[in-house]
Formats: C-alpha cells, structure tokens, sequence
C-alpha cells in the first residue's frame, strides 16, 4: 500500500505519478516483456500446429473442392468432411511430400513477432487508456473488449501481407504438366512477393483485410471471455485449502489459464469461425486470366453460400480447432508466465 509498491507497478498500470527517472525505463522493458511474452508461446505453437494449419487452410479453399459428383455417393454428413479431410492429407503427403505440411512456415515465423507484440502492446496499453477515460477499472468487460478491438484492428493492418503470403504458399500445390517436370506457381516467399506486387500491385498484399477486420470481433470475445474467466477460475483455486508453497501458485496459474484461454477460444472460434473461410478465399491467388473469383466480403460470403451452402462457410472447423485451442493455451500461458517472472 506505500509508495514503493505503486511506483514499481505504475509501468505496467499506466499511472501518471511515479518517480520520473525510472518511469521510461520500468515503459521499454515492460514493451520488451509483452514481446517476449507473446512471441515465444506464438512461435512454439506455429512449428508444432504447422501441419494443422496448411490442412486448415486448404479446407477453407476452394481450390481444393472435389470436382461434381467425385463424391457423390456420400452423404452430406461428417462422412464425407472426414472423406475430404483424408483425402488432402493423403494427396498432399503423396505428391508433395512431408515437407508441405510446413509450407508457409517462414512466413509464420515472420510473422508471430510482430503480430503478438503489437497484439499484446496495444491491448496492454488500451486497457489502461480505455480504463482512464470512460472511468471504469481495468478488469472491467468493456475495457476489456474495446482493448481487444483496438488490438485485432492494429494487428490485422500490420500484418495482413505476411498472412496472404503464408495463404498463397500454403494453398500452392504441386502442378504435373504432361511430358514436363512438375512445378509450383511460387518458388518460396520472396516469389511470391514478387508475384503479388507485380501482378495486383500493393493493394494485392491487403486482400482479406476486410475478414480480418471482422475477426476482431474473435479477438474481443476471446479476450473479454479469457480475462472473466480467469477470474472466476483464479477465486476457485485461491478459495480450496491445501499448501500454499511456489510451487501450487504456479499449478494453479497454469490451470486457470489453461482453462480459460482454451474455453474462451471454443466458444469465440465457434461463433466467428466463418469469417476465416472468407479471408483464406479472399487471399487466394487470381485464377489463371488474372480474374479473382472473390472481390470483397459481402460478395465471398453470397457466393459461398450459394454454391456451397452454409456448410461451406465451415470448412477446415476441425483442425482449426485442433490447431486454435492448443495456440491459445501456449500462448496465453507463457505470456502470463513471463509477466510474472519479470514482474510486469
């Protein structure tokens, strides 16, 4: 309750009082902790889940839809998803080898960096901006959401050219030309930047951003949902008897945050999940004259619905699950973690 105790922590809550000569210096490691803190979970889970992500990416797109009456003889039922699911699977590990379920990869790498520092910085620092002018406390829900929204828009504008490139490559399948060697229409990343900006021009690497701009509201769910829950799990724990060594404090961060972080991205990912679909369509490569099938959102979701039903507004839920829930709870995790090692 002294002075020493608020001018350790006025970095992290933002407070104007403190001693002015440590106030910058407590300011550029707490943006170093947030980096580190999202970056290192983000980075772990883009190696382990790459194959789940490019399986993902490809049942969200088109490109990959069998041709009419292929399947036919199944019904329109978990079978015949659990079908093409195998399917892709099997053709990508047969024609392209173990090697493309990591396509895409660099890309990721490049780009969890940026994405989970400005994710983690902006939303960090909304919260304490948005909790000073509408007069609520940090741990308030609409605090919460607004820092998540702010969070989702700045990120996705930062980073929407590294996701399309990721898109692109992970979507680029191995072609077989009769009496020639098989080729891929990117040889690697740089490729397909140059590809991108010759062909569409700069506006080309923004293709998407629309659906990304629509899945901060994910973002602010997922968000809002992780922070109440958290603090309804944390009370629990703090309320049980039992040893109260390092060690068990540990246990239970890890559990609330486990429990919340993959909770709250069920329950987000379930509700947004559509606009994903649309954004994988909407960076895909033109087609062969140049033409994009899909020019903007309300257009990508009237045409999937029409040619493929609501059902293909769902394509890749499973493994995007699969991949999302895991995400949440390394990254989450770690984060939290480095927070309070640092003492952030």
């Amino acid at each position: 309750m002294g002075g020493n105790a608020q001018t350790q922590y006025a970095p992290s809550d933002g407070g104007e009082e403190g001693i002015p000569v440590e106030m910058p210096t407590k300011k550029a490691v707490s943006s170093w902790v947030h980096l580190l803190a999202g970056a290192s979970g983000g980075m772990a889970t883009a190696i382990v889940t790459s194959p789940l992500d490019v399986l993902r990416t490809r049942l969200q797109s088109d490109f990959y839809q069998p041709q009419k009456g292929s399947d036919a003889s199944l019904p329109q039922t978990s079978q015949r998803s659990s079908h093409k699911t195998l399917r892709i699977i099997n053709s990508i590990y047969r024609a392209e080898g173990w090697r493309a379920f990591f396509r895409g990869l660099g890309p990721s790498m490049a780009g969890v960096v940026p994405a989970t520092a400005i994710k983690f910085y902006v939303y960090g620092n909304c919260k304490r901006v948005g909790a000073q002018l509408m007069g609520h406390t940090e741990d308030s829900a609409i605090v919460h959401a607004q820092a998540a929204i702010c969070a989702g828009l700045a990120t996705s504008t930062a980073t929407n050219p590294i996701w399309l490139v990721k898109t692109r490559l992970q979507l680029d399948k191995t072609q077989t030309h009769t009496g020639g060697p098989s080729t891929r229409r990117y040889r690697n990343s740089v490729d397909c930047i140059r590809q991108v900006m010759r062909n569409e021009g700069l506006g080309g690497f923004y293709r998407g951003l629309s659906a990304s701009y629509l899945g901060s509201i994910e973002t602010a769910l997922h968000l809002v949902l992780y922070e109440q829950l958290k603090t309804r799990l944390n009370r629990s724990l703090e309320a049980t008897e039992g040893p109260r060594t390092p060690f068990w404090n540990e246990v239970f961060h890890w559990v609330s945050t486990s429990g919340a972080a993959s909770s709250a991205k069920l329950v987000a990912g379930l509700i947004t999940y559509p606009h994903e679909v649309i954004r994988t369509r909407l960076r895909q490569a033109p087609v062969e004259h140049g033409q994009a099938k899909y020019t903007g959102l309300v257009q990508c979701f009237s045409t999937i619905a029409k040619e493929e039903g609501m059902a293909g507004l769902y394509g890749g839920l499973a493994p995007h699950m699969l991949r999302s829930l895991p995400s949440a709870i390394i990254t989450l995790g770690v984060y939290e973690f480095v927070l309070r090692v640092t003492g952030a």
